[in-house]
This record gives C-alpha cells, sequence and structure tokens, in this order.
C-alpha cells in the first residue's frame, strides 16, 4: 500500500508541474499574439506598467517610412507611444519602438529616434 501511495503522489506532482507549464506557455503566447499587446508587455516588464495600460499605440509613419527595406528584412514594424516614458537618467523621452513578428509571437524593443 505504501508504494502505491508513493506512486500516486509522484503521478499527481507529475500532473501539476505539467499543467503549470502548459500555463506558462499559454499565458507568454496570449501576451505576444498580437503587436500591441507585444508592445504592452515589454513597457510592462520593462517597469512601465501605467504607461503600458494608459499610452495609446500608433503606427510610426516616419520610422515605417525611411526604413521600409530593413522593417521588412527583419518582419517587423515600427510604433509610437502617444504617451512616451521619460529616461531619468538622459532626461529623453523613448516613443518610438520596433515590434518583430518571429514565427506567431510578436516582439518588442525600443527602436530610438530618427
Amino acid at each position: 500500500m505504501k508504494k502505491l501511495d508513493v506512486i500516486r503522489k509522484l503521478k499527481k506532482i507529475k500532473k501539476l508541474k505539467l499543467v503549470g507549464v502548459i500555463i506558462i506557455i499559454v499565458a507568454f503566447s496570449v501576451l505576444h499574439i498580437t503587436p500591441k499587446r507585444a508592445l504592452r508587455t515589454h513597457l510592462f516588464i520593462t517597469g512601465h506598467p501605467i504607461i503600458a495600460f494608459k499610452t495609446s499605440i500608433t503606427d510610426d509613419e516616419f520610422h515605417n517610412k525611411i526604413n521600409s527595406k530593413f522593417l521588412e528584412v527583419e518582419n517587423a514594424h515600427c510604433y509610437t507611444l502617444t504617451i512616451p516614458i521619460i529616461e531619468k537618467e538622459t532626461d529623453s523621452y523613448l516613443a518610438n519602438y520596433i515590434v518583430r513578428k518571429k514565427g506567431f509571437l510578436y516582439f518588442a524593443d525600443y527602436y530610438g529616434e530618427a
């Protein structure tokens, strides 16, 4: 009986671990399924949760136009925040971001100014 109980506990632990891994994978996928959601996730993770929820995100027509070949090769698109982040160290605005598509997921990074 004791061995059977131990085996049942181990199976239950394996199931819980599997469910936990599946939940993490699904959550990550949901947070990166669209370009704007990926950008908001990036803002939230990099320490700007209020901006992530408050700002609107628009197409960065300037960067998309002048860097069109680069963006096409990278499978990317540029976006601008309507309420930019103010970096305290350099006292500059962080408004432009690039979002790359890899597979069916999107990943965002700061793009910089012209």
